[in-house]
Formats: C-alpha cells, sequence, structure tokens
C-alpha cells in the first residue's frame, strides 16, 4: 500500500478523535493526528539513531534518535509503538515499550499531532527497513549530543529529546 493511503484518526486539542482521511490528506491540510517516538537502546544503553530516506512524506533525509510513526486509525498508541519500532528495526519479538509522556507537537510549519513518546531495549541484531532507513547506528549519549549541533534532525524528535533530557 502506498504510504498517503493509509488511513488515520484525525483528532482535535484534547486528543479526540473527529474524522478519518488519507495520510496524504492529513499532512497536506495539516491536519492534527497521533503518532509515536520509541526511544531505542541497545545492552550497552547505546541509542539508535538514523537518517531517514529521501522518499519519507514528511521530513526527508533528516536524522532522528527515535523510531515511531503515525498511529493508524483505530489503533492504540501502544499497539502503534510496538509495530513501527519492530518494523523500522526489522526485528520481531521485542518487548513492549515504556511509555515515558506525552505531548502535542506543534511545528513551526503548521504541522501538529499528540506524540507519545516510549523507550524499549532491543538486543536483537537490527535490519533497519530500506525504505525508511537510509543510516543507522547506536550512539552514546555524549556522542548524539555531539551530533545535535552537527547534524540536521527532526524537528519532533528533536522536540521529544529536549523534553525527556530536561525531565531527568
Amino acid at each position: 500500500m502506498n504510504p498517503a493511503d493509509e488511513i488515520l484518526d484525525v483528532v482535535d486539542a484534547s486528543d479526540q478523535v473527529t474524522g478519518q482521511h488519507p495520510r496524504g490528506e492529513v499532512y497536506a491540510k495539516k491536519l492534527m493526528h497521533r503518532c509515536v517516538a520509541v526511544l531505542v537502546r541497545d545492552g550497552e544503553g547505546r541509542i539508535f539513531v538514523h537518517r531517514r530516506t529521501p522518499t519519507k512524506l514528511i521530513f526527508p533525509s533528516l536524522h532522528d534518535m527515535f523510531v515511531g510513526g503515525v498511529v493508524g486509525a483505530g489503533e492504540s498508541y501502544e499497539e502503534a509503538a510496538l509495530r513501527e519500532a519492530e518494523e523500522e528495526l526489522g526485528v520481531h519479538g521485542l518487548a513492549r515499550p515504556v511509555p515515558l509522556f506525552k505531548f502535542l507537537y506543534e511545528g513551526d510549519d503548521g504541522h501538529s499531532w499528540w506524540a507519545w513518546v516510549y523507550e524499549v531495549r532491543c538486543d536483537l541484531p537490527v535490519h533497519p527497513q530500506v525504505e525508511e532507513v537510509a543510516w543507522h547506528g547506536f550512539l552514546t549519549e555524549e556522542e548524539l549530543t555531539q551530533r545535535l549541533g552537527e547534524w540536521e534532525w527532526v524537528p519532533d524528535g528533536l522536540a521529544a529529546w529536549r523534553r525527556l533530557v530536561s525531565a531527568r
């Protein structure tokens, strides 16, 4: 299926479903929807970081310290977090991601979505989706912090990272 055809729940400022539309329409009309962001750590505590492919509908070719994506119509945040993590990492059998916090992302470009941020440990060998991930690696928090000023990052991931770090 073409990702632009995937049906998403459209939500209001209280995260209540108001309708359903194809992802392409949701993005084009900047309709509020739901997303998940999963921070993935390996057995050494390093963080999975990747650069998105240039074919992504939103934020192509930018780096991200989270895996994740949109929550499908009728899908729970929890279901989407596990599905997205396993799909993007190319693994099966992950533990259920642990919810950390939820926030409303409001981008400078008019896009907005409710995002639940999760964390999961992955000790399995990863085989990221070639359609989603152009490059990947596991970085220490120090290495990631250093790259924040060097690489271009997805704005919602950066917003979630800053909230996560400031909450410690």
